[in-house]
């Protein structure tokens, strides 16, 4: 507390301030902000912000208001600030008081802070108190979304409650003038949480953690490490039969895996990074930032094999910077699961789930609370664009013009699942979750659902899920007979979220490309150009119906597409041609696939563009088999990626308007069909695909505009991950 000499005449005033302002050193500025404006008072955190009351000099108390705003600490985000007139007080000093609660929530909480650079240069420092200290942090910097279990953010009501405070740490969390002022995972190796080693049976097996598992790494062995929102699996990423071994063991086939750099520096060494990529790097998610290769390198070819990207990410924790700095180029760091399963964050959890996969476990015991893997991100179109939004992002909210009417849980898709609360005028959204295909995922949805209403304290009032009867979202909103539950169809919502991102509310056309939707007319939708608003919506067009071989077995054998559309161009004579793909399939496989699509036998029809480049990249001879989601589609973008001829194709001529309805494929397939039959390079082949799809494309949603005098397009859907084709 400063003492300030009560004046008469003073001026009093109440000021909420509600965004991201707790657990960001919000109080300490306020505190210190007051006490250099010579004002009386108080500060504190309660469930709609943060409370402030002031009082002294009319000028200075407009000052602060001033510099409340200009001056706030870089990881606030202030949403309003009101101000009410009060009734002076008798008082000589400016305090930090304890929280407040109230009925409703109106705070926001902050998402996992990559550690800053004050705690960087302690954590390095020999004379510091916490020197190598794996769980150095301070109010800029640390754990706080994984750590939460609900609010206020308090250390009570985190997984520090555990962790009594010493007294040199105790000092630091009450002193308003330390940056570790109510840091609450503040603590020191004294008092703090601190690592083990254990072997694949639990036991520990050393002394010096950090010290023995880089030896380990550096031996090629797989190392289990507890990160900020779970574990991760790690091998030395110039190590290729480490990463051979951990991609056999996670059953991960050829899916490109993530890699960690010490520096800046190093990522440079190996990508082509741009100033919008390089401010990815360092914004305090430390998320994974897609990066074009400049060189391979000492990285191991069976880190991203046949692509042209690396996903980099600098460290983030403590714990990182120290492994990081023991003479490792790069690590992978990827998800600490089998594949397709959530990612494991308990001590004895990772050791069940994980002992067939990694070596050694580097575990701690603080607790995490909610399971939160690595964002991904990449520049497309000239501006960042998320590819998973979770550690970093989370729980930052959309915020809508309007309030809700009432508070909607949003359930998400059965891929790549994440789920949504509304309160107010805001949207907060889940971590990625992931593909609702296993007990474990579900299980893990539900804990989101909870978790999200419990630090949000909302109570849904309206379930909203997908209009496919077969997802597991959809069949778990349904299940919920106490809440009344509307279902919209896939593509629909699509357009809507785009709408949303970009603070859209009119009537919107929409190029909506993926992989499958469930239609209205029973049909599996994926190339739709759709005409609507958050209301309704409607099918202008769409990519011309095939059928589908197999249903989700074409997804995984993506030849089945190819033949699908070549039978769809060419009558019933696919087998016409001597392309490679066709002439592995014998004679019985051949009879088989044509009966299927001829008799419609399991065979749904679909408008996917997801399929269409699926099929496409298996008749140019990319691959029959798919061992990850799109991986056919990647391998077609990194193809064309490969052309370095002309830029424009004979076969543009052809593309025809659409006025509506079918859109036909023939412009986009005959060129292929043609190029191979004449041996073109595969490079051409898909490089012309890309373009004259997405002239095809541009032009229909024209049409779209001009019928309904719309100007505004919205893109939206897994087809757009594509950056070439989104850049077209």
């Amino acid at each position: 507390m400063t003492k300030v000499a009560e004046k008469t005449g003073d001026r009093r005033v109440r000021v909420l301030v509600k965004g991201l302002v707790q657990g960001v050193g919000f109080r300490p500025f306020v505190y210190r902000l007051a006490c250099d404006n010579k004002l009386t008072g108080f500060v504190c955190n309660d469930s709609s912000g943060v409370k402030i009351e002031l009082q002294g000099e009319a000028d200075r108390i407009e000052l602060f208001q001033r510099l409340l705003l200009e001056s706030a600490p870089p990881l606030a985000r202030i949403e309003s600030i009101s101000v009410t007139d009060m009734p002076s007080e008798v008082e000589t000093e400016f305090e930090i008081r304890l929280s407040e609660g109230s009925h409703t929530a109106n705070t926001l909480i902050s998402p996992d802070i990559a550690t800053c650079d004050d705690c960087l240069r302690e954590l390095f420092d020999p004379n510091d108190r916490r020197y190598r200290y794996p769980f150095i942090n301070c109010t800029n910097c640390g754990p706080r979304f994984t750590i939460v279990e609900k609010i206020p953010y308090d250390r009570p009501f985190t997984s520090m409650k555990t962790f009594r405070m010493c007294g040199r740490c105790e000092a630091e969390y009450h002193d308003p003038g330390n940056r570790r002022f109510h840091a609450q995972p503040n603590a020191c190796p004294e008092c703090g949480p601190k690592l083990s080693l254990l072997d694949r049976r639990g036991q520990v097996s050393a002394d010096d953690p950090i010290e023995v598992v880089c030896d380990a790494l550096k031996e090629g062995k797989i190392v289990a490490m507890k990160g900020l929102g779970g574990f991760h699996l790690v091998v030395d990423a110039t190590n290729d039969r480490a990463v051979s071994m951990l991609r056999m063991r996670k059953q991960r086939e050829r899916k490109p895996l993530a890699l960690m750099a010490p520096d800046l520096t190093t990522v440079e060494e190996y990508c082509c990074v741009s100033d919008e990529e390089r401010k990815l790097l360092t914004h305090y998610s430390h998320a994974i930032v897609l990066l074009k290769k400049k060189r391979q390198g000492s990285i191991a070819d069976s880190v991203v094999m046949g692509n042209r990207y690396f996903g980099f990410m600098l460290p983030y924790t403590p714990l990182h910077h120290l492994v990081l700095r023991s003479g490792f180029q790069a690590l992978v760091m990827t998800s600490g699961n089998l594949s397709e399963e959530p990612i494991a964050i308990a001590n004895d959890e990772a050791i069940e789930r994980l002992a067939d996969i990694a070596d050694l476990f580097l575990v701690h015991d603080r607790d995490i609370l909610q399971r939160c893997d690595d964002s991904v991100i990449r520049v497309s179109a000239c501006k960042p664009r998320p590819v998973r939004r979770a550690r970093g992002f989370v729980p930052q909210p959309l915020i809508m013009r309007r309030p809700f009417v009432k508070n909607i849980l949003a359930c998400g898709g059965e891929l790549k699942n994440s789920v949504a609360i509304t309160r107010g005028n805001k949207i907060f959204l889940s971590q990625h979750i992931g593909d609702l295909d296993n007990p474990t995922a579900l299980g893990f949805f539900e804990e989101c659902i909870a978790h999200l209403s419990r630090i949000h304290e909302v109570e849904p009032e309206i379930i909203v899920c997908d209009l496919h009867p077969e997802y597991l979202s959809t069949k778990w909103a349904l299940a919920q007979k106490n809440l009344p539950v509307i279902q919209v169809q896939h593509h629909h919502a699509h357009l809507a979220s785009v709408m949303a991102e970009n603070e859209v509310e009119d009537t919107t056309v929409g190029i909506i490309l993926d992989g499958t939707g469930y239609g209205l007319d029973g049909t599996i939708w994926g190339g739709e150009i759709l005409v609507g608003d958050f209301e309704r919506c409607e099918r202008f067009a769409w990519l011309d119906k095939v059928p589908m071989p197999g249903g989700t077995a074409a997804i995984k054998q993506p030849w089945r597409m190819a033949v699908s559309y070549l039978n769809h161009l060419c009558g019933s004579g696919p087998f016409q041609y001597d392309w490679p793909f066709l002439t592995e399939l014998n004679h019985e496989e051949r009879s088989v696939i044509l009966g299927m699509i001829d008799k419609r036998i399991n065979s749904p029809e679909t408008s996917s563009c997801g399929r269409l480049f699926d099929g496409v990249s298996a008749m140019i001879g990319l691959g029959n088999e798919a061992a990850y989601e799109a991986e056919l589609a990647i391998k077609l973008e990194m193809c064309a990626m490969g052309w370095t001829g002309d830029d424009t194709e004979p076969g543009d001529s052809i593309i025809h308007v659409c006025s509506g309805g079918p859109i036909s494929l023939a412009p986009v397939l005959e060129p292929i069909i043609e190029g191979i039959e004449n041996r073109e390079p595969a490079e051409k082949l898909a490089y012309g695909f890309h373009r004259r799809l997405a002239l095809l494309l541009c032009e229909s949603a024209r049409s779209a505009c001009e019928k309904y005098g719309i100007s505004r397009v919205g893109l939206s859907g897994g087809v757009y991950q594509n950056n070439l084709f989104l850049n077209m």
